[in-house]
Protein backbone atom coordinates (compact mmCIF):
# COMPACT_ATOMS: atom_id res chain seq x y z
CA UNK A 1 0.00 0.00 0.00
CA UNK A 2 2.79 2.40 0.21
CA UNK A 3 3.91 1.49 -3.28
CA UNK A 4 4.22 4.84 -5.16
CA UNK A 5 0.91 4.94 -7.66
CA UNK A 6 -1.05 2.33 -5.22
CA UNK A 7 -3.94 4.88 -5.41
CA UNK A 8 -4.05 5.13 -9.36
CA UNK A 9 -5.76 1.52 -9.72
CA UNK A 10 -8.78 2.53 -7.93
CA UNK A 11 -10.31 -1.28 -7.91
CA UNK A 12 -7.57 -3.08 -7.50
CA UNK A 13 -6.71 -0.77 -4.61
CA UNK A 14 -10.03 -0.90 -3.03
CA UNK A 15 -10.10 -4.65 -3.05
CA UNK A 16 -6.23 -4.97 -1.20
CA UNK A 17 -8.05 -2.67 1.53
CA UNK A 18 -10.70 -4.88 2.13
CA UNK A 19 -8.66 -8.20 2.29
CA UNK A 20 -6.27 -5.78 4.28
CA UNK A 21 -9.14 -5.23 6.44
CA UNK A 22 -10.37 -8.60 7.18
CA UNK A 23 -6.85 -9.72 8.03
CA UNK A 24 -6.48 -7.10 10.64
CA UNK A 25 -10.27 -8.18 11.90
CA UNK A 26 -8.66 -11.65 12.31
CA UNK A 27 -5.37 -10.42 14.04
CA UNK A 28 -6.86 -8.15 16.08
CA UNK A 29 -9.49 -10.45 17.65
CA UNK A 30 -7.03 -13.07 18.14
CA UNK A 31 -4.67 -10.83 20.18
CA UNK A 32 -8.03 -9.68 22.13
CA UNK A 33 -9.25 -13.02 22.66
CA UNK A 34 -5.29 -13.90 24.04
CA UNK A 35 -5.67 -11.05 26.70
CA UNK A 36 -8.83 -12.43 27.67
CA UNK A 37 -7.35 -15.61 28.32
CA UNK A 38 -5.00 -14.51 29.98
CA UNK A 39 -6.92 -12.47 31.95
CA UNK A 40 -9.19 -15.44 33.46
CA UNK A 41 -6.23 -17.39 34.24
CA UNK A 42 -5.65 -14.38 36.74
CA UNK A 43 -8.83 -14.61 37.81
CA UNK A 44 -8.82 -17.99 38.75
CA UNK A 45 -5.24 -17.67 40.13
CA UNK A 46 -7.00 -15.62 43.15
CA UNK A 47 -10.29 -17.16 43.36
CA UNK A 48 -11.54 -18.20 46.58
CA UNK A 49 -12.67 -22.44 46.19
CA UNK A 50 -15.27 -21.17 48.72
CA UNK A 51 -16.77 -17.41 47.11
CA UNK A 52 -19.85 -19.83 45.37
CA UNK A 53 -20.67 -16.40 43.72
CA UNK A 54 -17.24 -15.27 42.38
CA UNK A 55 -16.62 -18.91 41.20
CA UNK A 56 -20.04 -18.68 39.25
CA UNK A 57 -19.34 -15.45 37.61
CA UNK A 58 -15.72 -17.51 36.34
CA UNK A 59 -18.04 -20.00 34.63
CA UNK A 60 -20.27 -17.61 33.12
CA UNK A 61 -16.86 -15.75 31.45
CA UNK A 62 -15.50 -18.93 30.47
CA UNK A 63 -18.57 -20.13 28.87
CA UNK A 64 -18.84 -16.48 26.71
CA UNK A 65 -15.10 -17.00 26.30
CA UNK A 66 -15.21 -20.83 24.85
CA UNK A 67 -18.37 -19.38 22.63
CA UNK A 68 -16.13 -16.47 21.37
CA UNK A 69 -13.11 -18.90 20.44
CA UNK A 70 -15.58 -21.14 18.32
CA UNK A 71 -16.91 -18.06 16.53
CA UNK A 72 -13.11 -17.54 15.91
CA UNK A 73 -11.96 -20.87 14.89
CA UNK A 74 -15.23 -20.81 12.22
CA UNK A 75 -14.05 -17.67 10.68
CA UNK A 76 -10.33 -18.99 10.54
CA UNK A 77 -11.85 -21.96 9.09
CA UNK A 78 -14.21 -19.76 6.38
CA UNK A 79 -10.78 -18.53 4.35
CA UNK A 80 -11.80 -19.47 0.91
CA UNK A 81 -12.57 -17.21 -2.09
CA UNK A 82 -16.17 -16.09 -1.56
CA UNK A 83 -16.88 -17.32 2.15
CA UNK A 84 -17.34 -13.78 3.55
CA UNK A 85 -19.97 -12.56 0.62
CA UNK A 86 -23.30 -12.26 0.58
CA UNK A 87 -25.34 -15.50 0.37
CA UNK A 88 -27.84 -16.54 -2.33
CA UNK A 89 -30.21 -19.07 -0.96
CA UNK A 90 -32.75 -20.91 -3.27
CA UNK A 91 -35.48 -23.43 -1.98
CA UNK A 92 -37.41 -25.86 -4.24
CA UNK A 93 -40.42 -27.91 -4.33
CA UNK A 94 -39.72 -31.51 -4.90
CA UNK A 95 -41.75 -34.51 -5.78
CA UNK A 96 -45.10 -34.65 -3.69
CA UNK A 97 -47.37 -31.47 -4.26
CA UNK A 98 -48.89 -29.65 -1.74
CA UNK A 99 -46.59 -31.96 0.90
CA UNK A 100 -43.44 -30.44 -0.10
CA UNK A 101 -44.47 -26.86 -1.02
CA UNK A 102 -45.56 -26.82 2.74
CA UNK A 103 -42.14 -28.36 3.71
CA UNK A 104 -40.64 -25.22 1.44
CA UNK A 105 -41.85 -22.57 3.54
CA UNK A 106 -41.27 -24.52 6.93
CA UNK A 107 -37.66 -24.14 5.90
CA UNK A 108 -37.88 -21.00 4.50
CA UNK A 109 -39.14 -19.73 8.38
CA UNK A 110 -36.41 -22.21 9.34
CA UNK A 111 -33.77 -20.00 7.63
CA UNK A 112 -34.95 -16.61 8.13
CA UNK A 113 -35.19 -17.46 12.13
CA UNK A 114 -31.24 -18.30 11.78
CA UNK A 115 -30.35 -15.33 9.85
CA UNK A 116 -32.21 -13.11 12.00
CA UNK A 117 -30.41 -14.56 15.29
CA UNK A 118 -27.07 -13.95 13.41
CA UNK A 119 -27.87 -10.10 12.58
CA UNK A 120 -27.83 -11.13 9.35
CA UNK A 121 -30.71 -8.72 6.97
CA UNK A 122 -33.00 -11.22 4.79
CA UNK A 123 -34.36 -9.80 1.04
CA UNK A 124 -36.76 -12.19 -0.65
CA UNK A 125 -35.77 -11.69 -4.15
CA UNK A 126 -38.71 -14.08 -5.47
CA UNK A 127 -41.30 -16.36 -4.46
CA UNK A 128 -43.50 -18.76 -6.47
CA UNK A 129 -46.19 -20.06 -4.24
CA UNK A 130 -47.77 -23.16 -3.96
CA UNK A 131 -51.07 -24.00 -5.96
CA UNK A 132 -53.12 -24.76 -2.61
CA UNK A 133 -50.59 -24.13 -0.08
CA UNK A 134 -46.89 -23.15 0.48
CA UNK A 135 -44.41 -22.29 -1.59
CA UNK A 136 -43.08 -24.19 -4.88
CA UNK A 137 -39.72 -22.21 -5.10
CA UNK A 138 -38.28 -19.01 -3.60
CA UNK A 139 -34.71 -16.95 -3.68
CA UNK A 140 -33.92 -15.24 -0.54
CA UNK A 141 -30.18 -12.72 -0.19
CA UNK A 142 -28.84 -12.87 2.74
CA UNK A 143 -26.69 -10.08 4.00
CA UNK A 144 -23.69 -9.79 6.20
CA UNK A 145 -20.23 -11.07 6.50
CA UNK A 146 -19.65 -15.02 6.42
CA UNK A 147 -23.08 -15.47 5.18
CA UNK A 148 -21.99 -17.65 2.39
CA UNK A 149 -19.61 -19.15 4.33
CA UNK A 150 -22.08 -20.77 6.79
CA UNK A 151 -24.95 -21.48 4.47
CA UNK A 152 -22.74 -23.35 2.54
CA UNK A 153 -23.40 -26.11 4.72
CA UNK A 154 -26.88 -26.27 3.81
CA UNK A 155 -26.50 -27.31 0.19
CA UNK A 156 -28.06 -30.09 -0.78
CA UNK A 157 -31.51 -32.25 -0.37
CA UNK A 158 -33.77 -32.10 2.70
CA UNK A 159 -35.88 -34.70 3.78
CA UNK A 160 -39.26 -34.44 6.33
CA UNK A 161 -41.15 -36.96 7.91
CA UNK A 162 -44.24 -36.20 9.59
CA UNK A 163 -47.97 -37.36 9.81
CA UNK A 164 -49.28 -34.71 7.37
CA UNK A 165 -52.15 -32.22 8.21
CA UNK A 166 -53.50 -32.34 4.35
CA UNK A 167 -54.12 -36.08 4.96
CA UNK A 168 -57.42 -36.26 6.27
CA UNK A 169 -57.03 -40.12 6.89
CA UNK A 170 -53.50 -39.09 9.23
CA UNK A 171 -50.77 -40.84 7.37
CA UNK A 172 -47.59 -40.57 7.69
CA UNK A 173 -45.60 -38.76 4.41
CA UNK A 174 -41.98 -38.16 3.10
CA UNK A 175 -41.33 -34.79 1.89
CA UNK A 176 -38.61 -33.13 -0.16
CA UNK A 177 -37.07 -30.02 -0.51
CA UNK A 178 -33.92 -28.98 -2.51
CA UNK A 179 -31.76 -26.09 -0.85
CA UNK A 180 -29.09 -23.99 -3.31
CA UNK A 181 -26.62 -21.88 -1.43
CA UNK A 182 -24.02 -19.48 -3.84
CA UNK A 183 -22.32 -16.42 -2.86
CA UNK A 184 -23.52 -13.27 -4.50
CA UNK A 185 -19.95 -12.16 -6.69
CA UNK A 186 -18.99 -8.59 -6.09
CA UNK A 187 -18.45 -6.34 -9.42
CA UNK A 188 -14.53 -6.84 -9.21
CA UNK A 189 -15.58 -10.20 -10.82
CA UNK A 190 -14.62 -10.58 -14.40
CA UNK A 191 -17.93 -12.23 -16.61
CA UNK A 192 -18.65 -11.64 -20.49
CA UNK A 193 -22.06 -11.43 -20.26
CA UNK A 194 -23.15 -10.20 -23.62
CA UNK A 195 -26.43 -8.11 -24.20
CA UNK A 196 -27.25 -10.07 -26.57
CA UNK A 197 -27.82 -12.88 -25.10
CA UNK A 198 -30.36 -11.77 -22.57
CA UNK A 199 -33.76 -11.39 -22.77
CA UNK A 200 -35.51 -9.13 -20.22
CA UNK A 201 -38.83 -9.30 -19.62
CA UNK A 202 -41.12 -7.18 -17.28
CA UNK A 203 -44.26 -8.05 -15.48
CA UNK A 204 -47.27 -7.00 -12.86
CA UNK A 205 -45.24 -8.03 -9.29
CA UNK A 206 -47.31 -10.85 -7.65
CA UNK A 207 -48.97 -10.18 -4.54
CA UNK A 208 -51.23 -11.09 -1.84
CA UNK A 209 -53.75 -7.80 -2.63
CA UNK A 210 -54.35 -4.98 -0.78
CA UNK A 211 -53.11 -1.30 -0.80
CA UNK A 212 -49.32 -2.62 -1.69
CA UNK A 213 -49.93 -3.89 -4.91
CA UNK A 214 -47.70 -2.88 -7.78
CA UNK A 215 -49.64 -1.64 -10.26
CA UNK A 216 -46.63 -1.17 -12.78
CA UNK A 217 -44.65 -3.69 -14.51
CA UNK A 218 -41.92 -3.66 -12.18
CA UNK A 219 -40.80 -7.59 -11.84
CA UNK A 220 -38.21 -8.34 -13.88
CA UNK A 221 -37.43 -11.62 -15.74
CA UNK A 222 -33.73 -12.29 -17.07
CA UNK A 223 -33.01 -15.34 -19.14
CA UNK A 224 -29.50 -15.83 -20.09
CA UNK A 225 -30.09 -17.27 -24.06
CA UNK A 226 -26.82 -19.65 -23.58
CA UNK A 227 -27.19 -21.24 -20.62
CA UNK A 228 -31.04 -21.18 -19.94
CA UNK A 229 -30.13 -19.63 -16.87
CA UNK A 230 -33.59 -17.44 -15.76
CA UNK A 231 -33.54 -14.91 -12.53
CA UNK A 232 -36.53 -13.17 -11.38
CA UNK A 233 -36.91 -10.38 -8.64
CA UNK A 234 -39.93 -8.78 -7.94
CA UNK A 235 -39.43 -7.72 -4.58
CA UNK A 236 -38.42 -3.79 -5.02
CA UNK A 237 -41.12 -0.96 -6.46
CA UNK A 238 -38.62 -0.24 -8.98
CA UNK A 239 -37.92 -1.67 -11.95
CA UNK A 240 -34.87 -0.41 -12.38
CA UNK A 241 -33.79 -1.41 -8.88
CA UNK A 242 -35.41 -5.10 -10.06
CA UNK A 243 -33.20 -5.09 -12.97
CA UNK A 244 -30.06 -4.28 -11.01
CA UNK A 245 -30.75 -7.09 -8.42
CA UNK A 246 -31.31 -9.75 -10.74
CA UNK A 247 -28.37 -9.36 -12.70
CA UNK A 248 -26.15 -9.47 -9.39
CA UNK A 249 -27.50 -13.02 -9.35
CA UNK A 250 -27.63 -14.12 -12.72
CA UNK A 251 -23.73 -13.01 -12.25
CA UNK A 252 -23.18 -14.62 -9.39
CA UNK A 253 -25.09 -18.44 -10.84
CA UNK A 254 -23.42 -18.02 -13.90
CA UNK A 255 -19.85 -18.38 -11.73
CA UNK A 256 -21.00 -20.63 -9.77
CA UNK A 257 -22.09 -22.63 -13.00
CA UNK A 258 -18.28 -22.00 -14.52
CA UNK A 259 -16.88 -23.42 -10.79
CA UNK A 260 -18.94 -26.51 -10.81
CA UNK A 261 -18.20 -27.24 -14.13
CA UNK A 262 -14.19 -26.62 -12.85
CA UNK A 263 -15.00 -28.84 -9.98
CA UNK A 264 -16.97 -31.62 -11.35
CA UNK A 265 -14.30 -31.90 -14.52
CA UNK A 266 -11.45 -32.63 -12.06
CA UNK A 267 -13.79 -35.20 -10.40
CA UNK A 268 -14.20 -37.06 -13.25
CA UNK A 269 -10.49 -36.66 -14.11
CA UNK A 270 -10.02 -38.39 -10.56
CA UNK A 271 -12.28 -41.50 -11.61
CA UNK A 272 -15.54 -40.45 -8.71
CA UNK A 273 -18.26 -38.09 -9.61
CA UNK A 274 -21.27 -38.46 -7.04
CA UNK A 275 -24.73 -37.21 -8.34
CA UNK A 276 -26.76 -35.30 -6.02
CA UNK A 277 -31.11 -36.52 -6.31
CA UNK A 278 -33.45 -37.46 -4.89
CA UNK A 279 -33.08 -39.62 -2.02
CA UNK A 280 -29.50 -38.56 -1.35
CA UNK A 281 -30.89 -36.28 1.39
CA UNK A 282 -28.31 -34.24 3.91
CA UNK A 283 -30.66 -34.03 6.33
CA UNK A 284 -33.88 -35.83 7.67
CA UNK A 285 -36.33 -34.31 9.93
CA UNK A 286 -38.07 -36.70 11.91
CA UNK A 287 -41.52 -35.68 13.87
CA UNK A 288 -43.21 -38.98 13.54
CA UNK A 289 -42.68 -41.75 14.60
CA UNK A 290 -40.07 -40.33 16.50
CA UNK A 291 -38.61 -36.92 17.00
CA UNK A 292 -35.01 -36.47 15.41
CA UNK A 293 -33.33 -34.54 13.37
CA UNK A 294 -29.94 -35.96 11.74
CA UNK A 295 -27.22 -34.89 9.51
CA UNK A 296 -26.33 -37.80 7.31
CA UNK A 297 -22.86 -36.35 6.31
CA UNK A 298 -21.74 -35.53 10.02
CA UNK A 299 -23.78 -37.83 12.04
CA UNK A 300 -25.21 -34.84 14.13
CA UNK A 301 -28.57 -35.57 15.83
CA UNK A 302 -31.11 -33.00 17.57
CA UNK A 303 -34.16 -34.49 19.97
CA UNK A 304 -35.72 -31.60 19.51
CA UNK A 305 -37.21 -31.28 16.02
CA UNK A 306 -38.93 -27.87 16.65
CA UNK A 307 -36.50 -26.30 17.63
CA UNK A 308 -34.13 -26.85 14.81
CA UNK A 309 -37.37 -25.42 12.79
CA UNK A 310 -36.86 -22.47 14.90
CA UNK A 311 -33.56 -21.62 13.64
CA UNK A 312 -31.71 -23.78 16.03
CA UNK A 313 -29.02 -25.26 12.99
CA UNK A 314 -25.64 -24.07 14.12
CA UNK A 315 -24.62 -27.74 15.66
CA UNK A 316 -24.96 -28.82 12.50
CA UNK A 317 -23.18 -26.13 10.24
CA UNK A 318 -20.40 -26.01 12.81
CA UNK A 319 -20.09 -29.73 12.53
CA UNK A 320 -20.00 -29.31 8.78
CA UNK A 321 -17.78 -26.79 8.51
CA UNK A 322 -15.23 -28.17 11.30
CA UNK A 323 -14.99 -31.70 8.63
CA UNK A 324 -11.65 -30.80 6.46
CA UNK A 325 -13.04 -32.21 3.47
CA UNK A 326 -15.98 -30.07 3.49
CA UNK A 327 -13.69 -26.44 3.40
CA UNK A 328 -12.71 -26.34 -0.13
Amino acid sequence: MSHPGFWNDQQSSNKLVQELKGLKAIVDSWQKHKEKSQELEELIEISDPDDQSFLNQIKKEIDNFSQDLLDLELKSILSQEFDVNNAILSINAGAGGTESCDWVSMLLRMYTRWSENKGYKIQTTDMLPGEEAGIKNVTLRIIGAYAYGYLKAERGVHRLVRISPFDSNKRRHTSFASVDVIPEVTEDIKLDIKEEDLRIDTYRSSGAGGQHVNVTDSAVRITHLPTGLVVTCQNERSQHQNKETAMNILKARLYELERRKKEEKLTSLAGAKQKIEWGSQIRSYVMQPYQMVKDHRTEVEAGNVQAVLDGDIEMFIVAYLKKPMNNK
